[in-house]
């Protein structure tokens, strides 16, 4: 196991499990921008045919889980364990998703970082022998995390400019030993990082110093550039965090130029859509990843991609309390040939 490691916080997977499939759902905002063709089932009716915010995500997840085990045309008792989480308190959209369903399931929160953190979970677990097929599965809804971390919508507060628009929409992808990919071969753990950022209404400026020190890990310990990457993409930092990402790398004399981008600068058209600084939330990755970005690898549009899902881990209690955010961001390398 030593010769897997690498550097300080990274490892490769030396059987580079495949991902067998994937799905992605998305609602009525995140339909109408500029990715909305690359979702493979989105609802004008926001609730999902349910009574409640939080049962419309919840629902969304099994859209997403149904559709990815169809295409990979497996059962669920043919899953040996599912990785999943969401923004809710507890991870109950997750939890009553997967409840009844008999398979082993693990519960994640990393905010805004989970489907990276659960899409390496699965990897390891399959690369290790410890499964045979595993899930990666993650979501967020608008306004279930407005109840939940902001204000009721019929509250009709304002949104400060730095503000980011929780994505609708969940992300599902199957990890098995073989298949035809794209393929999983390295990841980089992020580490806690603080920068004393206390405005809940500014989480791409957290979560920024995340992303940037994860990266540069993943270069370090690797022993690898941006170059090396088609194309390299963070999680919902939004339009200021990917700002401040390219500000601290240009600091060091390194470019990403045209190459990076961020799933919550993607995800909407930040010019015609009311979505201040650009999108949030665990299903803003997850879905651009499971959509947009996997249909392009399998295209061969994208040989090499690096996804580095960033979260800022607040609670509304925190918040209150006056404490600062802290953040973190996991990188995982998808290649569309295995070797």
């Amino acid at each position: 196991m030593e010769a897997a490691h690498r550097g300080k916080q990274s490892f490769v997977f030396d059987e580079a499990p495949a991902i067998l499939s994937f799905a992605s759902v998305a609602g009525r905002k995140e339909a109408e921008g500029p990715l909305g063709t690359s979702f493979d089932r989105t609802a004008k009716d926001t609730k999902f045919g349910q009574k409640t915010w939080e049962k419309a995500e919840t629902q969304m997840q099994k859209t997403a889980m149904t559709l990815a085990l169809q295409r990979a045309k497996l059962r669920e008792d043919q899953l040996d364990a599912a990785f999943v989480g969401d923004l809710l308190n507890q991870c109950v959209g997750s939890s009553f998703c997967m409840r009844d369903r008999d398979i082993p399931t693990f519960g994640l929160y990393g905010a805004c970082s989970t489907m990276a953190e659960s899409l390496m979970l699965a990897a390891m677990s399959v690369n290790a022998g410890y499964c045979r097929r595993a899930l990666a599965l993650t979501s967020s809804h608008f306004a279930s995390s407005e109840r939940q971390y902001r204000f009721p919508l019929a509250y009709g507060g304002q949104r400060t400019p730095t503000a980011q628009w929780t994505v609708t929409g969940a992300g599902a992808a199957v990890i098995g030993q073989k298949g035809d990919g794209p393929f999983l071969l390295n990841a980089t753990v992020g580490s806690i990082v603080d920068m004393g950022i206390r405005d809940a209404a500014n989480m791409g400026a957290a979560m920024a110093p995340a992303a940037y020190e994860t990266l540069r890990a993943h270069f370090d310990d690797l022993r690898t550039s941006p170059e090396d990457y088609d194309l390299i993409v963070t999680g919902d930092l939004g339009k200021l965090g990917y700002q401040i990402v390219k500000a601290l790398f240009d600091r060091d004399g390194v470019k990403l130029e045209d190459r990076y981008q961020d799933c919550g600068v993607m995800i909407f058209d930040l010019e015609r859509q009311d979505v201040h600084c650009g999108g949030s939330g665990c299903g803003c990755s997850a879905s651009v990843l499971c959509g947009h970005l996997l249909q392009r690898m399998r295209q061969r549009e994208i040989g090499k991609l690096l996804f580095c899902g960033t979260g800022a881990l607040l609670s509304p209690l925190t918040t209150q309390q006056g404490e600062s955010i802290p953040a973190v961001c996991h990188a995982v390398t998808i290649s569309a040939e295995r070797s």
